[in-house]
């Protein structure tokens, strides 16, 4: 009879604790008679319990019995939360299944709080943590409020994850960078006049980190780094921020601001190159500015195309000349084979000095073909067979007439290997076979000149200088 009083009185003592470690313990608000002196909080102890519930709560968790982790994860949690870091990494997975698991709005609620606030609590304890910082873990709270609370907690999560974001940089989880673009993106299409700025340089801060890490050949994440890059790009073509024109109204005033700032000015010509709005006059002013304090591939660039624009295309060239030494200096050989695309285009369509455009559309090519990249190959042979179509090499006499027709031999030679090598200018490259072909020396015509015609090749002199293959 006294053992079976024992057990009762043991269990009725259990129940209440067994209450606690499952929710908070609510205390009763008291207004003091008077306000007690500010104190520190003394640092909690870590007792033998303690170790033992973070190795109970630990192993529950490897084994996903999230339920069975709760009670000894709360008490730790609750009574010693500065005893080790799994108590919110682990907590965070505890709390996410119970919350999936629960159709209580309440307890749904409690959970939601307790995740956002076990984030903050990891900040106080842990915060000095060297791999996993104050500012690493503002991005899990910024995940934690958009995870939890989904578009009613956006601008919380967005400035914890830019806050993370703007410190850590490319050193940011890929989902924290994703998530800051997508929650400010959503908050800017509630308020597309007042968030515009908000949102570039939230999508700015992200896509130059997704590209850092792209391109870093040790990252093993550099693939998945990539692919979101895409997607964020994407999602800033798509926003209507891109618009040339809104950018103009966001930073005319800034470059005028900061013509002695080259970060700011460098920063403001790149967001304009990736959104393509090279043409403006707020994006001259930037690379002019940013040229005077420190030339840059970037800023060159944007002289480049400024002096293009007002019909000075001889400066326009020297400018891309700068740019793709500068480019060259950078390792930054995707933009070089662009720079020396624009300048073979400038000597064919605007100089017509065949001869040098041919050479820097050879450079991109070989450019592009030390990077493996055959889309824009395309269009350097294009240029050069303009330049061969638009060439004459002999007098206007009628033996001469008929020679000159050889250049579209020549040609379209170029243009068959445009389509050879680059499926993106198939269509380009078939209409021009089309157009030229018909110009060819006709048989009746090579018969006049025996001498001239006598094989089944035959070779294009002057400048051009290459055999091609009678038609």
């Amino acid at each position: 009879m006294k053992l079976k009083t024992l057990l009762v009185l043991a269990l009725a003592a259990a129940v209440p604790a067994l209450a606690c470690a499952k929710k908070p313990k609510k205390v009763a608000e008291e207004t003091p008679v008077q306000a007690a002196p500010a104190v520190e909080e003394a640092e909690p102890v870590i007792t033998e319990e303690c170790v033992m519930n973070v190795s109970l709560f630990h192993e529950s968790v490897k084994n996903k019995m999230y339920a069975d982790a709760y009670e000894p994860w709360w008490s730790v949690y609750t009574t010693c939360p500065n005893a080790n870091k799994s108590i919110y990494t682990d907590g965070a997975k505890i709390v996410e299944a119970l919350f999936q698991a629960t159709a209580d709005p309440a307890e749904k609620e409690r959970l939601a709080n307790l995740a956002v606030e076990l984030q903050d609590k990891r900040i106080r304890f842990f915060g000095n943590d060297p791999k996993y910082p104050t500012n690493y873990i503002l991005g899990e709270k910024g995940l934690a409020y958009l995870d939890f609370f989904g578009d009613t907690k956006l601008a919380e999560a967005r400035e914890c994850l830019s806050k993370s974001v703007a410190a850590m940089g490319s050193q940011s989880k890929i989902t924290v960078l994703v998530k800051l673009v997508d929650a400010s993106y959503a908050l800017y299409k509630k308020d597309p006049n007042g968030l515009a700025e908000q949102f570039i340089a939230d999508y700015e801060m992200a896509s130059n980190a997704l590209g850092e890490q792209a391109a870093n050949a040790n990252n093993k994440n550099a693939e998945a780094a990539g692919k979101q890059k895409d997607y964020v790009d994407n999602i800033f073509a798509i926003s209507g921020a891109a618009d040339c024109s809104k950018l103009d109204a966001l930073y005319a005033s800034v470059v005028q601001a900061n013509v002695t700032n080259l970060d700011m000015l460098t920063k403001i010509a790149k967001l304009y190159k990736r959104v393509r709005c090279t043409e403006s006059d707020v994006y001259f002013a930037a690379c002019e500015a940013a040229h005077k304090l420190q030339p840059t591939q970037e800023s060159a660039a944007g002289c480049a195309s400024m002096s293009a624009k007002k019909g000075d295309i001889e400066q326009a060239i020297a400018y891309y000349d700068q740019a793709i030494k500068l480019a060259m200096v950078e390792d930054a050989m995707e933009d070089v084979a662009d720079y020396q695309y624009n300048v073979a285009y400038y000597y064919y369509n605007n100089l017509r000095r065949y001869p040098e455009a041919r050479k820097y559309a050879l450079a991109s090519v070989a450019t592009l073909q030390g990077l493996g990249v055959n889309k824009g190959q395309g269009r350097c042979y294009i240029i050069i067979g303009m330049c061969y179509a638009a060439t004459q090499l002999h007098g206007n006499d009628p033996k001469g007439r008929i020679l000159n027709k050889t250049v579209y031999w020549a040609a379209v030679d170029k243009f068959i290997k445009a389509k050879q090598v680059d499926s993106s200018v198939e269509a380009q490259a078939s209409e021009f076979i089309n157009t030229y072909k018909k110009y060819f020396p006709t048989k009746e015509e090579r018969f006049d000149l025996p001498n001239e015609f006598s094989g089944d090749t035959y070779y294009v002199g002057g400048w051009i200088g290459e055999t091609t293959t009678i038609r």
